[in-house]
C-alpha cells in the first residue's frame, strides 16, 4: 500500500480552514434612495460569502455524566458575544466516526516500553470499541514528518497489520505533527470527526512552537484528543531529550493540555498501560455523547479569530466545544 509523507519542514504554509466552506451569494437588492436621478432605478449587487460554522458539542452534570436528552431549544450560541441562529442540530448517539490517530513513534517511545504499550491499547481501540461503520486513519511522526501510514479506511486488518509492523526512531517534532495533522483529520466522511494524539510530550525537533501549533490547529473543526503517555517527570531524564531549556514536565502537560482545550477535546494523562484502555473508552463514549451543531456567519474579508460560546437553558451543565476560529483570510504565522 502506497505511503503518503507530510513533511512539515515544507508545511510552514498557513493551513487553510477546512471546515468552512464558501457560499458565493449574489444579493439583489431593491433600489436604494439616491439624491442623483439616474441612479434611482438601478439595483445594487453585493458579493457577500458565509461561512457554514460546524461545533461538536459536548454537555455534562456536575458529576460528569453525559446529558443526552437536549434539543436545539436548548442551546443558545454566541460568537463574539453576537447570538447566532442554528442552522443544523443533530445528536446520535450511533453516528459513525471518523478517527485519526496521530502516534509518536520518535525514540523516546521505545523506552519503557511506551510504543508498544500503545500499540496494544490501540489494537483494543480496534477489536473493541470502533464499530464497522466508523474509519480510521494512522499517522505516525518523527524526524520532523507526518507520515499517512494508513488512509481513511473500515478495514481492521489492514491497520492492525501496518500498526504492528511500526518501530521508534528518530527525534520529535510533536508541534509541528499537530500543526499538520488537523486538516488531514478534517478529510473523514463522517460527520463526527475527532484527532487522537498518542504521545510521551517531549519535544526535540520542531519549527513550530506550541503556540504557533495551535492557531493552526484550531482553523479546522476537529477536536484534539491527547494522551500524555509517561511522561517524564524526572528534569535529568528529560535532559537528555529535550530542545530547549524552557521545556519542562509541567510545560509538557500545559502544551499537550492546550491542545486539546482550544479545539474542544480532553487531554488525559496516564502512566500505566491498563489506564490507556480506560482513556480510549472516555474517548469513544464522549465522542458518541456529542451533539454536532451548526450556523451561519458572515466572512471577514481580513483575518479574524472569532470566539464561540455555547451555553445551556440549565446553567449547572457543563459545556465544552472549541474556543473559536478564523474568518477571513489566512493568517501567516511568523
Amino acid at each position: 500500500m502506497g505511503k503518503i509523507t507530510l513533511k512539515t519542514q515544507s508545511k510552514f504554509l498557513p493551513v487553510s480552514i477546512s471546515l468552512i466552506f464558501l457560499m458565493a451569494a449574489m444579493t439583489n437588492m431593491s433600489s436604494l434612495p439616491s439624491y442623483a436621478q439616474e441612479t434611482q432605478d438601478k439595483k445594487i449587487y453585493h458579493n457577500i460569502a458565509v461561512s457554514a460554522i460546524s461545533i461538536a458539542v459536548t454537555v455534562q452534570d456536575k458529576k460528569g455524566r453525559y446529558i443526552n436528552d437536549l434539543t436545539e431549544e436548548d442551546f443558545t450560541i454566541y460568537e463574539n458575544e453576537e447570538k447566532k441562529d442554528i442552522t443544523y442540530f443533530n445528536h446520535a448517539f450511533d453516528a459513525p466516526l471518523s478517527l485519526t490517530i496521530l502516534l509518536d513513534v520518535s525514540g523516546s517511545m521505545a523506552l519503557q516500553d511506551k510504543l508498544n504499550e500503545s500499540k496494544e491499547a490501540l489494537r483494543y481501540l480496534m477489536t473493541f470499541l470502533l464499530g464497522p461503520d466508523d474509519e480510521f486513519s494512522l499517522l505516525i511522526f518523527a524526524d520532523g514528518e507526518v507520515e499517512v501510514a494508513v488512509k481513511y479506511s473500515k478495514n481492521k486488518n489492514d491497520f492492525l497489520n501496518i500498526l504492528e509492523r511500526t518501530e521508534a526512531y528518530g527525534q520529535t517534532a510533536l508541534n509541528d505533527a499537530v500543526a499538520v495533522s488537523p486538516e488531514f483529520a478534517n478529510r473523514g466522511t463522517k460527520e463526527k470527526r475527532a484527532l487522537l494524539l498518542i504521545t510521551d510530550g517531549i519535544e526535540n525537533d520542531s519549527q513550530y512552537s506550541p503556540d504557533q501549533a495551535i492557531e493552526i490547529a484550531r482553523r479546522v473543526d476537529v477536536p484534539i484528543y491527547t494522551i500524555g503517555y509517561k511522561i517524564p517527570l524526572s528534569e535529568q531524564y528529560l535532559q537528555k531529550y529535550k530542545h530547549s531549556p524552557g521545556i519542562t514536565s509541567s510545560g509538557i502537560v500545559d502544551s499537550l493540555e492546550r491542545f486539546s482545550e482550544a479545539t474542544g477535546g480532553k487531554a488525559f494523562f496516564i502512566n500505566e498501560a491498563e489506564e490507556l484502555k480506560n482513556a480510549l473508552r472516555k474517548i469513544k463514549s464522549e465522542l458518541s455523547h456529542q451533539y454536532i451543531i451548526g450556523y451561519t456567519s458572515y466572512r471577514s474579508p481580513e483575518s479574524e479569530y472569532r470566539k464561540i460560546n455555547v451555553v445551556t437553558s440549565k446553567k449547572k451543565y457543563r459545556v465544552r466545544t472549541r474556543e473559536g476560529y478564523y474568518s477571513g483570510e489566512k493568517k501567516d504565522l511568523q
